[in-house]
């Protein structure tokens, strides 16, 4: 029989039969079915037997009610793994990721064939961070990780000795000091972007992503839908309010948190209109480079470094500026709101209601915070129904069954081409 070390590669047991061709079990490899289907066990995740996920993905009711019972009962709170239990675990980095089921080859030609660049701006939470880090990780992708400074030491030393263990994944070479709101929240993704840039990994797309988001699609799923993008960037997009506008029009002080001052800014040292979006993106390599190469960029950069929350109107008019890769005119017609860009899956409490009395989306069975639905269990099925990549916000102690079920049924449709 086959009999496995590491993940996709077996030894011969027994010198015939099977195993002696189980070499390897990557999809287009000469292998024995047999190897395959024990590789793919190997490599499932499972929820915890109180939760029926194939139910609550599928939208039913009675599943979906137990899942949020049982969140209500303290004991079935899980506890999520601490940072020293990470810097333990990752002394044997091949037994850590066969325990924590890290898919090491890539699953299809089309996949190794287009690789993707994410950042990842993450501060505490390291299960959380880990199992992001599992859920999108191939071998032929790139993965940046900016660590926020404040972050506690051993935070920090767990997250470098994670990534120590797989030849793709490294933390920024220079770390910011986050502030939310403030400018160094979009600085932390260039600098990840500049690193990854440095990567002889021939990467096509980039993803930026934080500790709260969870993707809602497989690897070849985001695959196909940025090779549908052909060239273009899809970053929300749209015109500012009033209230927005003046997110740009006051300068800024930064200590501890962002306050505005009484002085007003000179406008944006560039022709091209404003608008506003989110933090988030899906953006060419073409477009990555250009923020560097492109001194209009810079000078727009500079002159934002003292506005409230710049990563919501920096992308945004970046990808309506003319001359930018992958970007759209400034025309209304290419208006993109965060429903139609492809980066985010969020619900606002304040947008939530009956769609079928025109609400975007049906109310958060999670809970809010600040307005955004953190997502419970029951938020699965619309949400996988959905054409973003990742949503956000998740978090295991709000609801651990809306994870579990998201990264079981995701696995299981990487692997086997189906859901639960």
């Amino acid at each position: 029989e086959c009999e496995f070390l590491t993940m996709g590669l077996f030894l011969k047991r027994g010198g015939s039969g099977a195993a002696g061709r189980c070499r390897d079990a990557r999809p287009g490899a000469d292998t024995h079915p047999r190897c395959r289907d024990r590789l793919y066990r190997a490599l499932a995740l499972s929820s915890d037997s109180r939760i029926n996920c194939s139910g609550i993905v599928r939208g039913d009711v009675a599943a979906i009610q137990k899942a949020a019972l049982s969140r209500l009962e303290v004991t079935n709170k899980k506890v999520p793994l601490l940072p020293e239990e990470y810097l333990n675990l990752t002394r044997d980095c091949s037994r850590f990721k066969a325990m924590r089921r890290f898919i090491e080859f890539p699953l299809s030609q089309e996949e190794a064939d287009f690789p993707i660049a994410y950042s990842m701006v993450i501060h505490d939470k390291i299960e959380m961070f880990e199992r992001l880090l599992r859920s999108v990780y191939a071998p032929q992708n790139l993965y940046c990780i900016h660590v926020d400074r404040k972050s506690p030491a051993t935070f920090q030393e767990a997250v470098r000795a994670i990534a120590a263990c797989f030849p793709n994944v490294f933390v920024a070479s220079r770390l910011e000091n986050v502030v939310y709101a403030s400018w160094s929240r979009l600085q932390a993704d260039l600098n990840c972007m500049q690193d990854l840039l440095q990567s002889p990994v021939p990467w096509r797309y980039f993803l930026n992503t934080c500790g709260t988001d969870f993707p809602i699609k497989t690897n070849a799923e985001i695959v196909r839908n940025l090779k549908a993008l052909q060239g273009q960037n899809s970053i929300e997009s749209e015109r500012p309010s009033s209230v927005k506008r003046e997110r740009w029009q006051y300068h800024h002080e930064v200590t501890q948190f962002i306050f505005r001052t009484a002085t007003q800014k000179q406008p944006p040292p560039h022709s091209s209109p404003m608008f506003t979006g989110n933090a988030y993106i899906v953006a060419t390599r073409a477009f990555v480079e250009h923020l560097f190469q492109s001194p209009t960029v810079q000078q727009f950069f500079e002159w934002s470094k003292d506005t409230y929350s710049p990563e919501e109107h920096v992308w945004a008019t970046l990808n309506r500026m003319p001359g930018v890769p992958g970007a759209v005119p400034h025309n209304n017609k290419f208006e993109l709101s965060d429903m139609n860009a492809m980066a985010r899956l969020v619900k606002w409490q304040y947008l939530e209601g009956d769609t079928s009395k025109g609400a975007p989306y049906p109310p958060c069975t999670g809970v809010h915070q600040r307005a955004v639905c953190v997502y419970g269990a029951g938020d699965l099925p619309w949400m996988l129904q959905q054409h973003h990549l990742l949503a956000n916000k998740f978090d295991p102690l709000v609801d651990e069954a809306a994870i579990q079920c998201l990264e079981v049924h995701l696995r299981h449709r990487a692997l086997y081409g189906r859901g639960l």
